[in-house]
């Protein structure tokens, strides 16, 4: 029996994600939307691309969360995308209002699931969706510093046009203007960039890849980014589901790890079949280190907001 992965949100991020899970055949994969018939029609086109691309996952599209129930992974993409001129601050309120709905209705529906939170702000909706769930802190993970990881390697490949596989990079953090990319742990073939390029060159990428959804939001003019964010959190999917054990950069529930207490923060974290089964601590350096606590400043500002 394969397992289950439901999608909560049939937009862009949601149905990419839902595509990208069936074509690696990683699960059967539920997808649900308020919109009559959205989830359902997609679900069925992505069903009939099957024999042509040689997946045979059931999908299915629902407008409740019945069909959703005894889901291994819960996906929640589901909110207001950014519009140009809207920072991730303006969706708060609104996006606030959906998680909460959201969360209670797949966590009744699959207690035993894990979360991977999509929806923006991330870090603040992440720590919503934990403290209304209930969950442990390990089966409640945002969706953010693999994402932005991506784009910092992608920039850096196109920079030295070099592979994107010979390209590393950790970029720690809160998801939005005070992520936190780290070029010293960043490398080419295991060559720092540091290294490879001016610092010139590397404070332009940085400044790039924090800028990079907006970039993105800018050019489309309506819609944000769903092709990254879906390959981002299907590679979340997939180590959990196959209990890979891979170290990857994500928001979590910090506890005292990296100085910072009682805040979903992006930090490298060990994926596997229990959901996050490892914070790593990595050595910063003071200048780092300040960024991070900034980073997490910010966080907390949108938690006390919504009163968490």
């Amino acid at each position: 029996m394969r397992p289950k992965v439901t999608v909560v949100g049939a937009g862009n991020v949601g149905a990419t994600v839902a595509q990208y899970v069936v074509e690696r055949e990683l699960a059967d994969v539920v997808l649900t939307d308020v919109i009559d018939g959205l989830p359902q029609g997609k679900a069925l086109d992505l069903l009939e691309a099957g024999p042509v691309h040689d997946y045979d996952c059931r999908l299915t599209g629902a407008n409740d969360y019945k069909a959703t129930a005894d889901s291994d992974i819960v996906v929640i993409t589901a909110g207001l995308a950014r519009k140009p001129g809207m920072s991730r601050d303006d969706l708060l309120m609104k996006n606030a209002e959906i998680m909460r709905g959201v969360t209670q209705e797949v966590v009744r529906q699959s207690p035993n699931s894990i979360l991977i939170v999509v929806t923006n702000p991330l870090d603040a909706m992440a720590q919503l969706a934990w403290k209304v769930s209930g969950l442990p802190r390990e089966r409640v993970i945002g969706m953010a510093g693999i994402l932005d990881s991506a784009r910092f390697r992608a920039f850096i490949a196109m920079e030295l046009s070099v592979s994107v596989e010979n390209v590393t990079a950790f970029v720690l953090g809160g998801h939005g203007d005070t992520m936190v990319p780290l070029p010293r742990y960043s490398t080419v073939a295991g060559i720092p960039i540091t290294e490879l390029l001016s610092k010139e060159r590397i404070d332009a990428i940085v400044q790039r890849t924090r800028d990079g959804g907006a970039e993105i939001v800018n050019l489309l003019k309506a819609g944000s980014a769903y092709y990254a964010p879906g390959a981002s959190v299907v590679l979340m999917v997939e180590a959990i589901l196959r209990d890979k054990k891979k170290i990857v950069p994500c928001a979590v529930y910090l506890d005292g790890e990296y100085g910072v207490k009682g805040l979903f923060v992006g930090v490298p974290v060990k994926l596997g079949r229990a959901g996050v089964e490892q914070i790593i601590q990595i050595k910063l350096l003071p200048n780092e280190e300040a960024e991070l606590k900034r980073s997490a400043a910010a966080v907390k500002e949108l938690v006390d907001k919504l009163g968490l």
